[in-house]
């Protein structure tokens, strides 16, 4: 699945995950939890966010370049931390990029393990559900399950405005989940690296009738799988004070990172905004100017 990459890092260099925006926080709670003595430099490209509405050349021209940037800074292995640009965009970024790539991707086939009605949600931007690596998940994996696929419209930009439990929130979640459970689903995947920080609010809808598939301590594992592979695993041991470094960097003012990362994450760091311009980014600015 991954390719060989030519990796010069040295094993204490930092991994990069890389999000459109805050969802990816799901996965860099799962990573810490899981590879605690690893640094991390976390970008957030909140300044174009949400990629579930953008056209595919936009999202592989942002993943590239903020790939590149990673790299830049001595990243030794990259997290794409997004369903939507992993699904669009991850095998051509791979192939451009001298260091191993680990991506997301909704978890069909743990749904498929679990799912005793043989019903199952899936909870997803339309960008995810719509391209042929998550057809082909669907067809490799859900044979003999019937997949009710559902676009999250406006769930990103809730988490992204640290909504994760409003009225109004729950209202939209309800029309979502409501007909996956009136037509016998029993699971729900999580199909988003946002979505696992309305876990609660879903609950409040289904109760116990569904199963919630996250899919990021899965990420995580692979990470780690990767990260051995190539022998770059930190040798040291994370310290007491709650493990190894993490950089938060947003292409946005940063505000609402820094208030997610305390929020569910317990971390309390400043948020360094940085610039990465791509081509695309920069003939938006040309004509906007």
């Amino acid at each position: 699945m991954n390719h060989p990459a030519p990796v010069s890092a040295a094993p204490g260099a930092p991994i990069g995950i890389f999000d459109s925006g805050l969802g990816g926080l799901s996965v860099l709670r799962a990573v810490r939890a899981h590879l605690g003595q690893e640094p991390v430099i976390y970008v957030a490209d909140s300044r174009y966010a949400p990629y579930g509405q953008r056209d595919d050349d936009f999202i592989a021209d942002r993943t590239l370049a903020i790939g590149e940037w990673l790299v830049a800074q001595g990243a030794k292995a990259l997290v794409v931390a997004c369903n939507t640009a992993t699904a669009q965009s991850i095998e051509f970024v791979r192939a451009r990029l001298p260091i191993p790539l680990v991506g997301v991707e909704p978890g069909v086939k743990p749904a498929a393990a679990l799912s005793k009605s043989r019903v199952a949600g899936v909870l997803a931007t339309q960008v995810t559900l719509r391209s042929a690596r998550f057809q082909a998940l669907v067809e490799r994996h859900a044979n003999d399950l019937r997949v009710l696929s559902q676009p999250g419209h406006g769930l990103v930009e809730a988490v992204e405005r640290c909504d994760i439990g409003s009225p109004e929130l729950v209202a939209l979640l309800r029309g979502y989940v409501q007909p996956m459970l009136d037509a016998g689903a029993d699971t729900l995947v999580l199909g988003c690296t946002h979505y696992p920080f309305l876990d609660a609010a879903i609950r409040s809808i289904v109760g116990e009738r569904m199963t919630l598939v996250d899919t990021s301590v899965a990420i995580a594992r692979q990470l780690e799988r990767v990260l051995d592979q190539h022998g770059l695993r930190s040798a040291t041991a994370s310290s007491e004070s709650g493990g190894a470094s993490v950089r938060l960097c947003s292409t946005s003012d940063g505000a609402h990172l820094r208030a997610l990362a305390s929020a569910l994450l317990a971390i309390e760091a400043p948020v360094e905004c940085v610039q990465i311009p791509s081509r695309r980014t920069r003939e938006l600015e040309a004509n906007a100017a």
